[in-house]
């Protein structure tokens, strides 16, 4: 039995990369039939409160931020995929839980993300989005290191 490719999580963050992610993600679904759920994380602000900067401060820079993401998905969703079965998301949280908790949820049965490609000490301080969603995922993930 061959496996079988019917939904595919394209994880942008709205980069110059994003463009270059959206084509890889094209081939795919189209050449798989497949259906394509685009997903933006914005991260979490939960570590500003430490600051003692005010819960509400917080929720209105959230709030603001997730209201822009949402027009860019809107605008990158009809620039990229207007012709295809796709859907843009936007969620808040912590990319890497973010992204395997949606591709869980919607039974994605493959992820193409984006990778900096840093090695050695630069990757150090940063941590990876993609590492940690290659060694967690259930599914494949098709890492992408832009040109």
């Amino acid at each position: 039995m061959s496996p079988q490719v019917e939904t595919i999580l394209l994880a942008v963050d709205f980069s110059e990369a994003a463009q270059y992610l959206a084509e890889y993600a094209t081939i795919f679904a189209k050449g798989l039939g497949a259906r394509l759920l685009v997903l933006y994380v914005s991260p979490s602000m939960n570590r500003y409160a430490s600051l003692y900067v005010p819960p509400q401060s917080i929720r209105t820079l959230v709030d603001q931020i997730l209201e822009g993401a949402n027009r860019v998905m809107g605008e990158f969703m009809d620039a990229r995929f207007a012709d295809m079965a796709a859907e843009g998301r936007v969620e808040y949280g912590y990319a890497p839980e973010k992204i395997l908790e949606v591709a869980r949820k919607a039974g994605v049965d493959m992820i193409i993300m984006g990778t900096h490609g840093r090695r050695g000490v630069d990757r150090i301080p940063f941590g990876s989005v993609a590492e940690k969603v290659v060694k967690t995922a259930t599914v494949p993930v098709l890492t992408v290191r832009p040109v």
